[in-house]
């Protein structure tokens, strides 16, 4: 049974840094795909990031403030979020799937961020960011 927790939510300024964690347990990380997603009051769920062994991929929103990783001996993703915007407020979601699944545009491909491609979800860490 796959299980997916995340931690490390909280309040913080503009302009500062917070980390997030997904810890997993009979999940493999192998060459799947993992993901964080989130999801702001009145809006629908929207990826962030994701990564494969050989590459991640960021929303436009998110691009040079936001690094995602993953620590395999430790099974556990991360989200490092540097220069927070009160726009960054929201639910994030840790996201695995059961696969590689990766998405291309004009060829070139690179980890998904298509929320059905994704078959185990935690149940979310709350980020607040006030100005």
């Amino acid at each position: 049974q796959v299980q997916l927790m995340e931690s490390g939510g909280g309040s913080v300024q503009a302009g500062e840094s917070l980390r997030v964690s997904c810890a997993t347990s009979g999940y493999t990380f192998g060459r799947n795909t993992m993901a964080w997603f989130r999801q702001a009051p009145g809006k629908e769920r929207e990826g962030v990031a994701s990564i494969t062994p050989a590459n991640t991929a960021y929303a436009d929103s998110v691009k040079g403030r936001f690094t995602i990783s993953k620590d395999n001996a430790k099974n556990t993703l991360y989200l490092q979020m540097n220069s927070l915007k009160p726009e960054d407020t929201a639910m994030y979601y840790c996201a695995a799937a059961a696969g590689l699944r990766t998405f291309c545009r004009g060829g070139v491909c690179g980890p998904s961020l298509k929320e059905t491609d994704f078959d185990y979800w935690g149940q979310g860490t709350q980020v607040t960011v006030s100005s």
